[in-house]
């Protein structure tokens, strides 16, 4: 008897009361799980959501969100044994499910690095440099980001039910949002067995994460101005989901990444005996292959030059006869079935249509080997590559999509015909392009990324550690315009941002340092007599201020300098050069002002300053001349707690960006920047804090 799977909504598991539809395993077309959501109060999640989930989560900074998805994905890490054994039932190899599993764990430690790298530890984000809007500089502007005050929905496709779910709830979490995860009832039961793992932890606050298990009811009939959907899936259904009258009428915010018609081009250079030439045939057996082609990124459209068309079709014939179609659990197995038998039909009718204007060159619909014991019970479906001599007549390998193992080669005689086909797919997730020539990539990549969003340029020299064609990255955008969606996800922090609003906030210099809990240009300025290197990270107080002793700039500073760093430029050393120069006069050399900046500002006894940890946005404003007198004004602008793990001198420690100002006897300011510096924590205040 097939299995009910239950939605976590409210805080509690709910198993619907009826009949569900049936879900079969996709090799042997047993029936495993029932999937139903009857029953589900949907404006009750929703209210729950914001309720509970998002007050704790936005009490939180970035840093201790960050945190939180770390651990999450240490736990899911060690239980990843048991997603494997589940995932089987979807018809994927290891080799698959590794993608699936371990590559969705991995974007959660990626953005618990970038979380707590590159955001800072506040529960909001300061946007930008502040903007002077007064001459007098007592009225200015600032950009913050905060959280959004709804719930992020995502409502995700098949064929990654564990990194689609959790690359979308990376940058939620990280940004303060609680979500409502909403899987394809296909292959559900994965994505069931992570967040039942999640929930296990109680590593996420109460009402952070809720499942629904079947379909999506009213739920979108309860969504505000505050919330987020997001959809991964067919364009079809996601552009009827976008214009859903609640959304339209509240501008919800929607992101919508769509299956599309991605391209790989083989250059013109990449003739049969060049390594590109094999780079690029293993790719497309790869990407037919993988996933059984059940991916959002394949490669759908195989564009070669004409002469080489013949050679490209005999080496793909070749490199896909290496991979048996089968049952997963066969160790010779390197490609499992679709994933359900309904699917595999839909993908024949897709094939049945590109046939109007392409043919059959590798593969057969009607006859090909499978190592399964009752291969007709299973969604086996063969890799094909279909050709289309008329590409730019024809329009079905441009606007037909099978998604499964089905690629389509197209000739083209042109760089321009090249890019002119790559553009005829209205819109792509991504292409790639194989050469050796860094012209011919340049002119490609320039014809068709307004069409894509993210191209992969390969040669031999970055094949080894290239990631891929299909392979989104944490790092970078996924998404693409026009057919692909015109959405965006991924792409480091600036997703994170898809879930906070982006405020400007006016009023003078120190009501906003007050706000962004950082020192802003023009705000107040607080004194003490003691040295601020002389006091922990804990006493220090933004906006705490040094303004140091003065010091003249001698011609033999200059030399010295000159002959210690070897630069002897010649605004620096030659005097008739420097007099026809746009400085008129010899001046000192910029890299000596930040030095001697710090020999004014720095006070040289052990203390708590334990080591110079950078320099941001270094910016020399003003020649200084020999005779120039220069002090510095010395600014504690923002401070950021580390963790109490263990630090190189077994201390606690923070770090503190100082505002640096230069200025000469003019009170000109001559250089500006920042310097961050570690300094030790006092152990006592430093775990109160945490």
């Amino acid at each position: 008897m097939a299995e009910k799977i239950a939605s976590f909504t409210c805080g509690a598991w709910h198993t619907a009361p009826g009949a569900g539809a049936l879900v079969h395993h996709a090799v042997s077309g047993e029936p495993l799980y029932e999937v139903s959501s009857d029953g589900l109060d949907f404006q009750a999640m929703t209210a729950w959501a914001r309720a509970k989930g998002g007050p704790a989560l936005r009490k939180m900074t970035f840093h201790q969100r960050a945190r939180m998805l770390k651990a999450v994905a240490r736990y899911l890490l060690e239980r990843k044994e048991s997603f494997y054994e589940i995932s089987k039932a979807t018809g994927a190899t290891r080799k698959d499910s590794w993608i699936d599993i371990e590559g969705g764990i991995g974007t959660l430690f990626t953005y618990a690095s970038k979380g707590r790298r590159e955001l800072p530890d506040e529960p909001f984000h300061v946007d930008g440099p502040i903007e002077m809007l007064g001459a007098n500089r007592t009225f200015a502007g600032q950009h913050i980001c905060v959280p959004l005050e709804g719930v992020a929905v995502h409502i995700n496709a098949f064929n990654f039910p564990c990194w689609g779910m959790l690359e979308k709830l990376g940058p939620t979490f990280l940004a303060g949002m609680p979500a409502i995860v909403k899987p394809a009832s296909v292959s559900c039961y994965v994505t069931r067995a992570v967040v039942a793992a999640i929930l296990e932890s109680e590593l996420l606050p109460p009402g952070s994460l809720q499942l629904i298990c079947g379909g999506t009811g009213d739920l979108l009939e309860h969504l505000t101005c505050q919330d987020v959907v997001t959809f991964t899936g067919s364009k079809d259904t996601g552009t009827r989901l976008k214009q859903h009258q609640v959304v339209l009428e509240h501008s919800v915010r929607f992101n919508l990444e769509a299956d599309s018609l991605n391209y790989s081009i083989l250059g013109p250079d990449a003739h049969p005996k060049t390594a590109e030439f094999e780079l690029f045939v293993r790719e497309v057996a790869r990407e037919m292959t993988v996933k059984a082609g059940q991916k959002c990124t394949v490669i759908r459209r195989v564009l070669v030059p004409a002469r080489y068309e013949s050679d490209v079709i005999a080496a793909v014939q070749s490199a896909l006869a290496k991979i048996p179609l089968g049952d997963p659990s066969d160790d010779s197995v390197r490609m499992g079935p679709l994933v359900s038998r309904e699917h595999a039909a839909d993908v024949r009718s897709q094939v049945a249509r590109l046939l109007a204007s392409c043919s059959v060159v590798v593969g057969s619909l009607e006859q090909f080997p499978v190592r399964a014991k009752h291969p007709e019970q299973g969604a086996f479906f063969p890799p094909l590559l279909l050709r289309c001599g008329l590409p730019l007549q024809a329009n079905e390998a441009h606007e037909v999509e099978a998604f499964g193992p089905v690629s389509t080669l197209l000739p083209y005689s042109s760089i321009e015909e090249a890019i002119e086909l790559a553009r005829r797919g209205g819109g792509s997730l991504c292409g790639s392009v194989f050469t050796a020539d860094d012209q011919v990539a340049r002119e490609l990549c320039l014809g068709t990324a307004p069409f894509h969003g993210r191209l992969l340029l390969v040669n031999e020299q970055c094949a080894g550690e290239s990631t891929g064609h299909g392979s989104p990255l944490p790092h970078l955008v996924h998404g693409g315009p026009g057919r692909a969606g015109g959405g965006e996800e991924l792409g480091g922090i600036r997703s994170v941002f898809h879930y906070m609003q982006r405020t400007a906030v006016q009023g003078s210099p120190q009501r906003l340092s007050v706000i962004c809990n950082r020192w802003l240009s023009g705000a107040e300025t607080k004194h003490d007599q003691v040295h601020p290197f002389r006091k922990y990270f804990d006493e220090l107080q933004i906006g705490e201020t040094w303004v140091t002793h003065r010091r003249t700039v001698t011609e033999a500073d200059i030399v010295a300098f000159a002959g210690l760093s070897g630069d002897y430029f010649y605004a620096h050393m030659d005097d008739g050069a420097a007099r026809a120069s746009i400085f008129k006069n010899r001046v000192a050399h910029g890299y000596f002002l930040v030095s001697a900046a710090a020999g004014l500002f720095v006070d040289p006894a052990p203390g708590p300053v334990l080591a110079n940890y950078g320099l941001e946005n270094l910016r020399f404003l003003k020649p200084v001349y020999i005779g120039d007198t220069i002090h510095v004004r010395l600014t504690c602008a923002q401070k950021t707690a580390r963790d109490l793990d263990p630090m190189p001198d077994g201390g606690p420690q923070g770090i503190v960006a100082w505002d640096v100002s230069i200025y000469n006897q003019l009170e000109e300011e001559v250089a500006h920047y920042t310097v961050l510096t570690l300094v030790a924590r006092k152990l006592d205040a430093a775990v109160t804090s945490e």
